[in-house]
């Protein structure tokens, strides 16, 4: 480990990237196109589209990239056993559990949206419903919630350990190799010119998304790997920075340069998106590699400046900042029936689209912190079980 000093500002970044994640999916009802989401608000707005649009390109990315630094140095700290239990308790567990309590809650959001968009919503009966989809467990197993992602992290985990064990073994095998293979990750990853290689890398796996732009694999477990490969790899870059604070000060120093890159590709981004169906279009493949190239630049410098960010304004030790990092993670695993329940609740009122957001999420984190576990009723639990045995 190379650093012994708490780094405050990835405790911020960590618990904010999950709070947008909240935002952005209580935006989703305000879209002015129906995508198939619950419930469609009577009030719309194209700025909405705008934020999901950039917010969805990079959000899931830093995550991702924080989990691999921290999970590195977790994994330095504690060793490989129990490195797998924490990863166990921390992602697998939560996963499963997860399927199981949340998501008849969201199957029932999206019944009772259903029939509120045609003008009337029965919550008892949608909740019966819900419940007795149970009966169909073989047709959708761990599948339609917003948990895929723990099963995508817990697939990048797995992968980047692989590749950890196998360079551990080389290293007492065949130190040569073991050492030519560490210097090409790690020269590739952390030298200065890193987005002259990850970008072209990142617009591949976007040009074999089934949509443009990153896809949501929420429909089956059988691994989608242009997703795959590229949460892999802002998992195992986060993992690398760990060992290499002068890359990873590199990464999220801000600059005139990077705002220039993120404020051009955000807006051809955005203007070429609107090609996405137009197949027929005679300049069609040409202007999805632009598409491509555009957001890959997008996704690396939103995630360099809303990291830089923090840095630079959020470096320092605050309370409520470690307390929400502690309960980010909690927050954003149970938030989703709520935000999808609340929409409902909202959509046929006539408010401004601001004030129906601010409600909507306010209401579900102050929702999700009542009924987030106690410590202290975590810890009689644990004492009553070691005075038990």
């Amino acid at each position: 480990m190379t650093t012994t000093t708490r780094l405050h500002y990835l405790d911020a970044v960590r618990a904010y990237a999950l709070l947008l994640g909240i935002v952005y999916h209580a935006s989703l009802s305000f879209l002015p196109i129906f995508i198939g989401w619950a419930v469609m608000d009577i009030s719309t707005s194209d700025w909405v589209s705008v934020f999901v649009f950039i917010s969805h390109a990079f959000r899931l990315e830093v995550f991702f990239l924080i989990a691999g630094f921290f999970s590195c140095m977790t994994l330095q700290k504690v060793g490989i056993t129990r490195f797998l239990t924490s990863r166990f308790t921390r992602i697998v567990l939560p996963f499963l559990l997860g399927w199981i309590l949340l998501r008849p809650l969201l199957v029932s959001g999206w019944i009772m949206g259903a029939e509120s968009m045609q003008g009337d919503a029965n919550i008892i009966a949608a909740l019966v419903t819900s419940f007795s989809d149970f009966k169909g467990l073989s047709m959708s197993l761990f599948v339609g919630t917003h948990l895929w992602f723990l099963y995508y992290l817990t697939l990048a985990t797995f992968l980047t350990l692989l590749l950890y064990l196998l360079h551990t073994k080389l290293s007492q095998f065949t130190p040569k190799l073991a050492g030519r293979m560490h210097f090409i990750l790690v020269h590739t990853l952390t030298r200065k010119g890193l987005y002259l290689l990850v970008i072209p890398l990142s617009a591949c796996c976007l040009w074999y998304m089934q949509h443009w732009g990153v896809d949501t694999p929420d429909k089956s477990l059988t691994p989608q790997w242009p997703v795959l490969c590229l949460y892999s790899g802002f998992f195992l870059f986060g993992w690398v920075l760990f060992n290499h604070q002068n890359a990873l000060a590199d990464f999220t120093k801000l600059s005139a340069f990077k705002l220039g890159a993120w404020l051009c590709s955000c807006i051809a981004a955005v203007l070429l998106s609107r090609y996405q169906m137009q197949y027929m279009h005679e300049y069609y493949l040409q202007i999805k590699v632009a598409f491509v190239m555009s957001y890959a630049v997008m996704m690396w410098t939103s995630c360099m400046l809303f990291i830089g960010l923090f840095k630079e304004f959020a470096n320092k030790p605050s309370t409520f900042t470690q307390k929400l990092a502690n309960h980010s993670y909690w927050l954003y695993l149970v938030h989703l029936p709520i935000v999808v329940w609340l929409q409902v609740a909202v959509a046929e009122l006539n408010w401004p689209i601001l004030l129906k957001l601010c409600v909507i999420c306010v209401t579900t984190l102050a929702v999700a912190w009542l009924v987030m576990p106690r410590k202290a009723i975590l810890r009689k639990l644990s004492i009553k079980r070691m005075q038990s045995t």
